[in-house]
């Protein structure tokens, strides 16, 4: 007799696909520093090749380690919104910039003259292939950026970022909490509101369907956002203590004056025409300023935590994956940048130098340094089947009765 085989169950799965870890979710905090890594690296190049690179790392990482949470299908919007973004970059080039474009033609368009106060800008004109490319280049690396946090959005719950947020920054938390859940509340309403449509027979489609669909859709997605505050808010979230005022002012002040440095310092280290030195003194003057001001401030704040999340080798393994990524590229842009930036006059194709496509496969590593992680709702096919009773004798009833007592199947 042929028994079929019980197909694997969803933690099974998950184990197989793990490397032989069991499921898990992984510190909302190291996805974020891998995607901020992965940015910074965007934010260093634009070369076409490279920056495709990377969109393949941060799409191959989000296939292998995104949940089936609300949050974890967002990332096909940030894929679009990315794209939008290259189109309105290559468009905006074209409409104001193409008159003062030299080079090789693609199209003369009509140039319409504009007023004396409005000098230096050209509306239309002739189009060149060296003006669009740079349209596309700087498009291509801002959606690149885009996709990257993005990315984090997928894999990290905005939800549990919210436990690693210092207690001093919890106004802020809560409101940064509540923005990052509309995205992924809006691709589940959407998905809810169309299912409901479907269930009623709704025969429109596309753009017809438009209106039946974004007033449900953006009213259910804040109403979940609001509900989100307002059980924050009954459940004491950020509930202060009483501190003198002298004590609150110089606590505002420290964390004001942190922040400021560290944003002068992360942009001087991302804006290669700023002095080194810059950016060395006034990001770790600022993290220390800022740190001294959240813990001052988080002394006034009640917060309990349950089951906080934890840093474990796979988190510094991510972390440090993403990092190390921006410090290569970073390092690279220092030392030979002839790759990194494509000349556009004279034009020049696009190429691969060793050390930044070994910086960017640095990146992919967390698709299996990662734990797997663990799924909310079994997936299609990973069902435990129920028993087979086929080879079960069924038991007699009673005498006389003629019946039979047959086992009930455990759903």
């Amino acid at each position: 007799m042929n028994v079929p085989h019980p197909k694997p169950s969803p933690t099974a799965a998950a184990f197989r696909r793990g490397g032989g870890r069991l499921p898990r979710t992984v510190h909302p905090g190291a996805w974020w520093l891998w995607a901020l890594g992965l940015a910074t690296a965007a934010s260093r190049t634009t070369n076409p090749l490279l920056l495709a690179l990377l969109l393949a790392v941060a799409g191959f990482v989000v296939a292998n380690r995104r949940g089936d949470a609300p949050w974890a299908l967002a990332f096909r919007m940030y894929l679009f919104l990315g794209l939008f973004i290259i189109v309105m970059r290559v468009l905006f080039r074209i409409v104001f910039g193409a008159g003062a474009a030299s080079g090789h033609v693609l199209v003369d368009l009509p140039e319409i003259p504009l007023p004396a106060w409005a000098a230096g800008i050209h509306l239309f004109g002739p189009v060149a292939l060296e003006h669009v490319l740079g349209g596309f280049y700087d498009g291509l690396r801002l959606a690149t950026m885009i996709v990257c946090l993005g990315a984090a959005n997928a894999l990290a719950s905005p939800k549990r970022m919210l436990k690693a947020v210092p207690a001093a920054l919890y106004e802020v938390g809560a409101a940064v909490v509540v923005a990052l859940s509309v995205a992924p509340q809006l691709v589940e309403s959407v998905q809810r509101v169309r299912r409901a449509r479907r269930l009623r027979g709704g025969a429109h489609k596309g753009m017809r369907a438009l209106r039946s669909i974004a007033i449900p859709v953006l009213q259910d997605a804040l109403d979940r956002s609001l509900a989100l505050a307002a059980a924050m808010d009954s459940r004491g979230y950020g509930r202060n203590r009483h501190l003198p005022r002298a004590i609150r002012l110089l606590t505002g002040v420290l964390t004001l004056v942190g922040l400021i440095g560290v944003c002068v310092g992360v942009y001087a280290l991302l804006d290669g025409s700023t002095p080194r030195y810059l950016g060395a003194t006034m990001l770790p003057g600022g993290l220390l300023i800022a740190g001294i001001g959240f813990v001052l401030t988080g002394r006034r704040i009640n917060r309990s935590i349950y089951l906080p999340d934890r840093w474990r080798p796979a988190e510094f393994a991510v972390a440090g994956c993403g990092l190390g990524t921006g410090a290569l590229l970073y390092l690279t842009s220092r030392i030979d940048a002839g790759n990194l930036y494509p000349s556009l006059s004279p034009l020049a194709w696009p190429e691969l130098a060793p050390l930044p496509v070994l910086a960017l496969l640095v990146g992919v590593l967390p698709a299996w340094l990662a734990p797997p992680p663990p799924l909310t709702t079994p997936r299609i096919g990973d069902t435990v089947p129920a028993p087979d009773t086929s080879a079960v004798a069924p038991k007699a009833g009673p005498a006389g009765t003629g019946t039979t007592i047959r086992e009930k199947s455990v759903r």
